[in-house]
């Protein structure tokens, strides 16, 4: 038996069980709520940070985000991580979207950002230094 109250998920544990939790929690029925906007772009954040964190496989999505890098170079030279981080948050904050968007396209900006440098690479460094402090 475990002296710990928190099981050891691991980051890509975090980033698969909070997806789950936004996939599910975004949707109508069931005995909860769903989500609000803030909780749902709040568990965003912390899935995101966490898809950074993990590594292998989960940075497929860098993958992805490299390529679209690619194509934004191609037509408008000198596109960073940032940029498109930027490009997100206004679509998040300024675009009508359904709480199951905010989740995807929020998971994605939390991703780019923490990729792009800054506080938000910080926040990813430490979301794997708490979740390797409990496995």
């Amino acid at each position: 038996m475990s002296s710990s109250l928190i099981p050891a998920f691991g980051a890509a544990g975090l980033a698969f069980g909070l997806t789950g939790v936004l996939f599910f929690g975004t949707s109508t029925g069931g005995k909860v709520k769903p989500l609000g906007w803030w909780w749902t772009l709040f568990l965003a954040m912390v899935a995101g940070a966490s898809y950074k964190a993990a590594g292998t496989p989960f940075d497929l999505v860098s993958s992805l985000v490299n390529d679209m890098l690619g194509l934004f170079g191609d037509v408008v030279p000198g596109v960073t991580m940032a940029g498109i981080g930027l490009f997100l948050a206004g679509v998040i904050l300024y675009k009508k979207l359904t709480t199951r968007q905010v989740a995807v396209i929020g998971i994605i900006f939390w991703y780019v950002a923490s990729g792009a440098g800054g506080a938000f690479s910080l926040l990813a460094e430490k979301i794997d230094t708490i979740m390797q402090s409990f496995a």
